[in-house]
């Protein structure tokens, strides 16, 4: 299984911008996709999450503010982020979870600047 991220970039604080993550090969019983973000220095963060019944959960810090929803035809998952703050700055990583274990995509850099 493989994951193919994108969509990260540099923008000003309180701009939007989408991440992509695409999974592609032979994929059995996927189940949970999501992003986790992680900046120098700290810890890395779960920031959302969706099953595949649609059930979605988010850390504290984004919710209201990003919304995490998935393509099934395409095994692709999005997270649309709103209302950006320079301390949502971080790489981003998409995952998705499946009957062998847990696949990673490369992390896609988001940079806000205030």
């Amino acid at each position: 299984v493989q994951l193919q991220a994108c969509g990260g970039g540099s923008v000003q604080a309180g701009g939007s911008l989408r991440l992509s993550c695409a999974a592609s090969g032979i994929i059995f019983s996927p189940n949970v996709m999501g992003w986790y973000r992680q900046a120098p220095g700290k810890q890395r963060e779960l920031v959302a999450s969706i099953t595949p019944g649609g059930y979605t959960n988010y850390a504290d810090s984004v919710k209201g503010r990003f919304n995490i929803f998935t393509d099934n035809a395409k095994n692709t998952v999005y997270l649309q982020m709103n209302s950006l703050k320079p301390e949502d700055t971080s790489a981003y990583y998409c995952y998705l979870d499946h009957i062998t274990g847990r696949s990673w995509g490369q992390g896609t850099l988001v940079t806000v600047s205030s």
